[in-house]
């Protein structure tokens, strides 16, 4: 075939592929699952993917579930115990899995944080949750599974407390700690949602729109390079972070940077950040603000600092994988869900 007739047959079907790829590609946002909201008499399933509790602790959980008008199914995780983990890797994954599957549950709350989670991701069958979906909701170690399911299946979780923060007594409980647990029914029967945080002079004012995704940071780096690792890019990244030196979460960030999950950002959210302190003779000489300040420089988006999330009594209930708005500005900061 000499080159003229070569071109004439090649350029048509280079053509033609080109249309068929444009016919199937859609903006992520309308690929977007969101679970059913609830409504009175729906079941939470409690379980326990990673640390163990007992049934005691999560009790109060329990009786403001019921008061909410939901009902609830309690995991064989809750009560078992080997070593820190709420049973072996097989009971967790068996308990997740059975309420994954199970259509009489319409969401799932985690009990607790710990660590556990990225043992037993990879055992989970997802195929009954991805054709119906339900609402998990935890944070912490609950990252992993908010960042696969996002990275996976594109479906909307809730980032929030889970049963180990319901005070025993309510009458006891700070206004802040009763309003962030409010949110998570707020979050479960529908409401559409909106924070607010203070101005704070480390800001970067402006304005960002794009899909919520983020949670704890350590852990975010731990999954990155797996299959569920995020996808930040046209994202509201929100981080938050607890009981690591300065250097370290330093290091976090050049990962974040270094792996590109910083470059096309809409916003950058930073939550509460309570780090430990430096050892004698080997102080950092950095603070968040700067670590954070110092890695996005380069980058024109929104940054907001000690927004309301994270290992902290004011830690809201956030959807992960919904839309939303980030409004930073020298009033204040506004995150609203659209």
């Amino acid at each position: 075939m000499n080159r003229k007739d070569f071109l004439s047959a090649v350029v048509p079907l280079a053509t033609v592929a080109t249309a068929v790829a444009g016919t199937k590609k859609i903006k992520e946002e309308d690929s977007l699952k969101i679970p059913a909201y609830l409504k009175e008499g729906d079941i939470v399933g409690i379980t326990c993917p990673s640390g163990y509790i007992t049934r005691e602790e999560i009790q109060p959980a329990i009786s403001k579930l019921e008061e909410w008008g939901f009902k609830v199914s309690v995991g064989r995780t809750v009560d078992a115990k080997d070593f820190t983990f709420a049973g072996n890797d097989e009971l967790r994954t068996e308990d997740l899995q059975q309420m994954l599957d199970d259509r009489d549950i319409d969401a799932i709350l985690f009990a607790r944080g710990g660590y556990g989670a990225v043992r037993i991701i990879d055992m989970i069958d997802f195929t009954t949750f991805k054709k119906r979906p339900k609402w998990l909701i935890g944070f912490s170690d609950a990252t992993v599974f908010h960042s696969h399911v996002n990275r996976n299946f594109g479906i909307a979780t809730i980032h929030s407390k889970m049963c180990n923060s319901f005070p025993a007594d309510w009458s006891k409980a700070e206004p802040s700690q009763i309003e962030t647990i409010n949110s998570i029914r707020k979050c479960l029967i529908g409401e559409k949602m909106q924070y607010t945080a203070v101005a704070n002079e480390k800001n970067r004012s402006g304005t960002g729109e794009g899909i919520l995704i983020g949670g704890n940071l350590s852990i975010l780096q731990n999954l990155a390079g797996t299959k569920s690792d995020i996808h930040t890019a046209g994202k509201i990244l929100f981080v938050e972070e607890v009981s690591e030196y300065l250097y370290s979460i330093d290091r976090m960030f050049r990962n974040l940077k270094r792996t590109g999950k910083l470059d096309k950002l809409k916003a950058l959210v930073i939550g509460g950040f309570k780090n430990k302190p430096d050892d004698a003779g080997e102080e950092f000489g950095r603070t968040v603000y700067d670590i954070v300040t110092e890695v996005v420089k380069e980058f024109s988006y929104p940054v907001c600092f000690d927004f309301p999330v994270g290992h902290q009594k004011d830690n809201y209930a956030l959807k992960c994988g919904v839309k939303h708005r980030l409004v930073v500005s020298a009033d204040g900061v506004t995150l609203k869900e659209v």
